[in-house]
């Protein structure tokens, strides 16, 4: 029986300029980094044979991101107009108790915001941002 969700992960171009934004700028905590290593035959599960990676597992609270950078094959950066009306996962989300505060203090870290914090409904305060390749995240504020 499947029971819950326990990480996602993200394909990066640079793990350290990744890390510097998800746990200097976001606050996610690094758990461990893998290096690439040949007993781990990374092929064998991702459809990728002979590939390699460096591998972060970082957590925020009950969940975790799991960043790879690809060091062969290269992965393609995200297009230009991609659109979050596009198929395939578009944002992850993080829980935020100060949405308009966090937004000020992300911003003048020079996180890129697609707008300002919005009223999505009654009490729930919602923005989007960039990070570091050009995928998207939200921070939420209330129920």
């Amino acid at each position: 029986m499947i029971k819950a969700l326990e990480h996602t992960a993200l394909s990066v171009s640079s793990l350290e300029r990744s890390l510097t934004f998800y746990r200097d700028i976001l606050g996610f905590r690094v758990e461990r980094i893998l290096e690439p290593a040949p007993e781990r035959d990374l092929g064998r599960i991702n459809g990728l044979p002979g590939c390699s990676a460096r591998i972060a597992h970082l957590t925020l609270g009950p969940c975790m991101l799991e960043l790879f950078e690809y060091l062969d094959p290269l992965g393609k950066p995200i297009p230009q107009n991609k659109t979050q009306a596009d198929l395939g996962f578009i944002h992850m989300g993080l829980t935020s108790t100060d949405v308009k505060g966090d937004y000020q203090r992300l911003k003048a870290s020079g996180v890129e915001f697609y707008g300002e914090p919005v009223e999505f409904r009654p009490g729930v305060w919602v923005v989007y941002f960039r990070g570091p390749d050009g995928e998207t995240a939200e921070l939420r504020q209330g129920g």
